[in-house]
């Protein structure tokens, strides 16, 4: 080959490299180019679903894209977060995650077909936020005291419900258990959704749920709140004590609402939803509505989230030893 094909064929080769560089870049650049799937490992109705359509109905003008909620609930979010894990990380499946189903279950479940750790890219957490201890007005007992009362003299009479085991609700619930002395059933249900209706009719006497759901039913008297589970009292109820204030020093479990992709989507694809929604959180709508739920905006870092879950999965599996809760 002469020097002059040799430059040519030279010349041709680096352009073909370049372009080969060059597609995954333009691949990226594009997105997204067709829907976003949004997974919520709840049932309707709940906190991890109002937040998913929030942040679907606010990301879908920005990204050009609709944003499809799927709804797959069971096991304290486990099923959904399964299936997150397993889709295809090219940024065109993310999904709601909670305190549940990326720590708390890591130690009431034997088996997960996933790491809450290493399965994930994390994007950023919505909000925190209390559990609230709620009983139906048919419930003979108006504060903590005279709750614990109730159940010491009928032991196993009331059971109280939860949005699933594992959740941060049943660890919630089993935890006052433990520290109170009392006894009560776990009744887990597919997401807060289906267990309020339950209790709004009466057919469930007791439950523990995030407050963001039960708040509208204990601003209209339909339910009674007895107790949250913060160190703090919630702005958004501030006439509701919390546990430790009302005797059980030390009790202490506040709930996160995160958001994750999985595990090797594209980092630019992480950072651009981390930037929108840290954005959309800022919104004086989301803010006056996150307040009226109670929640607490965060939109931090991706790698912050991050830290959040590798303290939280060691943490919370002491919290599910000590109170002696297994996943039903």
């Amino acid at each position: 080959m002469g020097p002059i094909s040799r430059r040519a064929a030279l010349h041709r080769l680096g352009g073909l490299s370049a372009a080969l560089v060059a597609a995954p870049a333009f691949a990226q650049s594009a997105w997204p180019n067709k829907p976003i799937r949004y997974i919520v490992p709840f049932a309707p109705g709940g906190t991890t679903d109002i937040l998913g359509r929030i942040a679907g109905e606010k990301l879908a003008p920005i990204l050009g894209q609709p944003v499809v909620i799927d709804n797959k609930a069971g096991q304290g979010g486990s099923i959904g977060a399964a299936e997150l894990a397993r889709a295809v990380p090219d940024g065109y499946t993310i999904g709601g995650g909670t305190i549940s189903s990326h720590a708390i279950n890591a130690s009431l479940y034997s088996k997960l077909s996933y790491d809450p750790i290493t399965s994930f890219a994390p994007i950023t957490m919505y909000a925190t936020q209390p559990n609230v201890l709620l009983v139906h007005p048919g419930v003979p007992a108006g504060n903590l005291a005279e709750f614990i009362r109730l159940l010491k003299a009928s032991p196993d009479k009331y059971g109280f419900g939860s949005a699933g085991s594992g959740t941060s609700q049943h660890i919630s619930g089993e935890l006052f258990k433990s520290m109170a002395g009392v006894a009560m059933q776990h009744i887990p249900y597919r997401g807060s959704g289906p267990m309020m209706t339950d209790l709004l009719g009466g057919n469930l006497q007791v439950a523990v749920d995030n407050i963001a759901t039960a708040i509208p039913h204990m601003k209209s008297g339909k339910l009674r709140a007895l107790a949250v589970t913060t160190a703090s009292r919630s702005q958004a109820a501030p006439d509701v004590p919390t546990f430790a204030e009302q005797g059980l020093t030390g009790y202490e479990l506040s709930s996160w609402q995160a958001v994750f992709a999985p595990a090797g989507t594209p980092q630019p694809i992480i950072e651009r939803l981390h930037t929108e929604i840290a954005r959309i959180l800022k919104l004086p709508d989301i803010q006056k509505r996150f307040a009226d739920l109670g929640l607490d905006p965060s939109g931090m870092a991706p790698q912050e989230l991050a830290a959040v879950v590798r303290t939280d999965v060691p943490r919370l599996g002491k919290v599910v030893r000590d109170s002696g809760a297994k996943a039903d």
